[in-house]
């Protein structure tokens, strides 16, 4: 009885054990926390939940309005996955703060598009007239490099460009940089401002009836810019990551994008 008794005992505290060395019980295996922004990356993340659900998970998604917690918070191990940004966004940070993130899907495509409440074509676009672009360093080249696609300014070649690597600006425009959320709040103070997709969106604009230009998927240069789902290195390739970027890449999320977006998001798989 005693030697049973001790059996037992040991094999408590070995599991306990290896609780504690693992740091992770089936619960949390079964459990996935994601980050997200709010539109389209929640609504599209709802979608998916179901077919995560029947598969036994438990779906928690926690919700950001801005582009730098989501990643420190995977980093830090409070998350188990976020989808909010694009590949050259991703390499930035990890690169600006030593993170060992990687993408495992790419979801989709937010058209970058040119938004006025001043002119509705490029012709009118004056002498000295200003222009808002976003900050951050990805986004910021991906603005110029749309603008120069359409004419508008010629750019020096490269990844991370800057106003400074114009090299023809026909008609004198003013660059205001920006943070990416507070473009749509500031375009009554600026002559035309480029907006990322998502907050386009957030603001009621319709890329296709609102957009002065615009990126598609096709779009040279674009492919980079697809929105990813973005995990710890170490856990890419864990079951349920597998299960989470199968159900954010189904038919029932094409359709759904396809749908309530009308081109605002476009599916890239």
């Amino acid at each position: 009885m005693k030697k049973r008794l001790v059996g037992t005992l040991l094999i408590g505290i070995l599991s306990i054990g290896l609780i504690g060395c693992t740091g992770k019980s089936a619960e949390d295996d079964k459990t996935i926390t994601i980050g997200v922004t709010p539109v389209p990356h929640k609504e599209i993340v709802e979608i998916a939940k179901k077919d995560l659900e029947d598969k036994g998970y438990k779906v928690n998604i926690k919700e950001f309005t801005d582009y730098v917690i989501p990643n420190t918070s995977l980093s830090e191990g409070s998350l188990d996955a976020n989808f909010f940004q694009h590949i050259p966004y991703l390499e930035e940070t990890k690169k600006a703060k030593g993170l060992d993130l990687v993408y495992t899907k790419k979801i989709h495509l937010e058209p970058l598009g040119l938004y006025s409440k001043k002119i509705k074509s490029l012709n009118e676009l004056k002498d000295g007239d200003t222009i808002a672009i976003p900050n951050d360093p990805s986004n910021e080249a991906r603005a110029l490099k749309l603008l120069a696609q359409n004419g508008i300014i010629e750019i020096k070649d490269g990844e991370l460009i800057t106003p400074k690597d114009i090299t023809k600006n026909p008609k004198n425009l003013k660059f205001k940089e920006l943070e990416a959320a507070a473009l749509p709040k500031t375009l009554e103070d600026v002559d035309a401002s480029v907006i990322n997709g998502n907050y386009a969106i957030d603001s009621g604009f319709s890329v296709k009836k609102d957009a002065i230009i615009k990126e598609d998927k096709d779009s040279k240069g674009s492919e980079p810019y697809a929105n990813i789902l973005v995990v710890r290195a170490e856990d890419k390739d864990s079951q349920k990551i597998k299960d989470l970027g199968e159900a954010l890449t189904s038919q029932k999320v094409k359709d759904f994008i396809n749908e309530k977006y009308d081109g605002a998001v476009i599916p890239v798989f």
